[in-house]
């Protein structure tokens, strides 16, 4: 053999005497404490591999959570939209109660005749904020909300009288007060709230109409004590309002339920919304 060949046989054997040498051998394992065999301990031990272990499926059962879908009232007729302890809250909606013409006449006139200011809110702190919309009060009794009280103004519009009249024919129900709100724009709004209150009574029919321009109507249902007051994953309906519609909110929809008109970020003209309700003697 050439010193060459015997040169290249030496190297290959070392290789392969040190991948010999090592076969067999175990790599360094860190280090592990001392297993006990103490029955009080091994049972502590499985106490706390199930907290922790519970602990786990709690906290990742809300990750994968969903809300539910938002949903939207368009089609005239009797919309049940929950059931709870507190009954049934119920929405009727009639999305041409008052034809179009019509419409227009009577969101005129008031835009012109109606005595609108602008209230304050008096929130718990003793604060206060202007409203922002303008407001105007028709009822035979006053009616305190938000920190504030309408006096009586027994005094109608004739425009209003009549829609009333109207109001009550259609529905068999009467009506001595009525809240009118004007949306100036797509900037004024109204806030999330109810119209729970002793002075309309315990689950009151709240009538609405709406005269000019579109806007949306939207409500959430009340979370249960467990969900630390988040409305994240409640039901939510949406109702686009548009001109002569009418809207009611009926049965528990005040125990249950909150409404607001949001703000809108792009151009919406002027909306005036009538609610009627019956309001009771102290």
């Amino acid at each position: 053999m050439s010193s060459d060949k015997r040169r290249r046989a030496r190297i290959q054997g070392g290789w392969s005497s040190a991948s010999n040498n090592n076969t067999g051998k175990k790599l360094p394992q860190p280090k592990r404490p001392p297993v006990s065999f103490n029955a009080q301990d091994s049972k502590e031990d499985s106490s706390k591999q199930e907290e922790y272990t519970q602990f786990l499926f709690t906290g990742s059962s809300n990750k994968f959570r969903e809300k539910p879908p938002v949903k939207t009232i368009t089609e005239h007729g009797i919309h049940d939209i929950s059931a709870s302890e507190n009954g049934v809250s119920r929405i009727r909606f009639f999305p041409s109660f008052i034809e179009e013409k019509e419409a227009d006449r009577i969101f005129r006139t008031l835009l012109h005749d109606l005595p609108w200011k602008q209230a304050s809110d008096v929130l718990p702190n003793g604060s206060k904020f202007l409203q922002p919309r303008l407001t105007a009060w028709y009822g035979d009794l006053p009616y305190t909300y938000s920190g504030q009280t309408h006096q009586p103004n027994a005094k109608w519009h004739p425009m209003l009288q009549t829609v009333r009249e109207h109001l009550q024919q259609s529905l068999g129900i009467l009506f001595n007060s009525m809240l009118a709100n004007l949306y100036r724009d797509g900037h004024d709004s109204v806030g999330w709230h109810t119209d729970k209150n002793p002075a309309i009574g315990d689950q009151p029919t709240i009538a609405s109409l709406s005269f000019g321009d579109d806007r949306m109507f939207e409500l959430r249902r009340n979370p249960p004590p467990e969900e630390n007051g988040d409305y994240t994953y409640m039901e939510h309906v949406n109702v686009p309002v548009t001109n002569g519609c009418l809207l009611t909110m009926e049965g528990a929809l005040q125990h249950d339920w909150q409404h607001r008109v949001p703000k809108e970020y792009h151009e919406r003209g002027a909306r005036i919304n009538l609610t009627f309700r019956l309001t009771i003697p102290g």
